[in-house]
């Protein structure tokens, strides 16, 4: 845990129809203490007013994924595809050599809620491609990305896993991260204490996230997890 985010010290945006809570730096907001973590180059917390959206824009080389919380995406692309992506649903997009798409809240009367999460990819210049699925909870943590697309899981163009972490009130986990790997740990929703087997540079070894806060780490080590509340989390286990 030598890297904590909390909530309310992320940057933002607001344009009447987003709000935008920016983990690290993204768009006009810019901290060069906040740059990502490995690989991990965006976490936006994005609040989507009914029937706005994002107008059709371009990416390149990067790995782009869509967690929704609340609420359904409407996704169009230069690829062809035209789908919905609601709650409880994974999407991941590999822009690759460029493509082009538009993600609007398909309700006319409720909010969309999602994480934007953007991973630097292992290989430049490949043909873009698109996935979404429902990745069932299997157990406290369950891989939702990874390179290979191991246990239903989305693939992804980087040495990179993504789990969610799901816990009742009173239940444990550890998390393990191995040698030459980062880490990072992303509170969605609950609240949580978290323990390390190694103190940080400050001497802590415990600390409580809630939902929106973050910890993140570039060195090996054990967290445990003890949820406060249940709680949904999201953990990165990168390559260095």
């Amino acid at each position: 845990m030598d890297y904590i985010r909390f909530a309310d010290d992320r940057g933002s945006a607001h344009f009447g129809w987003l709000d935008s809570k920016h983990t690290f730096s993204f768009g006009s907001y810019y901290d060069s203490k906040h740059m990502g973590i490995g690989s991990l180059r965006v976490i936006n917390d994005d609040t989507v007013a009914p029937a706005a959206g994002f107008d059709t824009h371009g990416h390149k080389n990067m790995e782009i994924i869509s967690y929704v919380t609340e609420g359904t995406i409407e996704h169009k692309d230069s690829m062809g595809n035209h789908f919905v992506v609601p709650a409880g649903e994974v999407q991941r997009m590999s822009a690759g050599t460029g493509i082009t798409h538009s993600e609007y809240n398909a309700s006319t009367t409720e909010s969309l809620k999602f994480l934007q999460i953007w991973i630097q990819p292992k290989f430049q210049g490949i043909k873009p491609s698109y996935e979404q699925a429902v990745v069932a909870q299997k157990g406290k943590v369950t891989t939702l990305i990874s390179p290979e697309g191991h246990d239903g899981s989305l693939t992804i163009n980087q040495d990179a896993i993504m789990q969610r972490v799901v816990l009742k009130k009173g239940e444990s986990v550890e998390l393990f991260l191995a040698e030459k790997r980062s880490s990072y740990l992303h509170m969605v929703k609950g609240q949580v204490m978290v323990t390390s087997n190694q103190p940080n540079q400050h001497g802590i070894t415990s600390i409580e996230l809630s939902s929106g806060d973050g910890i993140g780490g570039e060195q090996s080590r054990t967290l445990s997890l003890t949820a406060i509340n249940d709680i949904e989390a999201l953990w990165f286990d990168l390559k260095n």
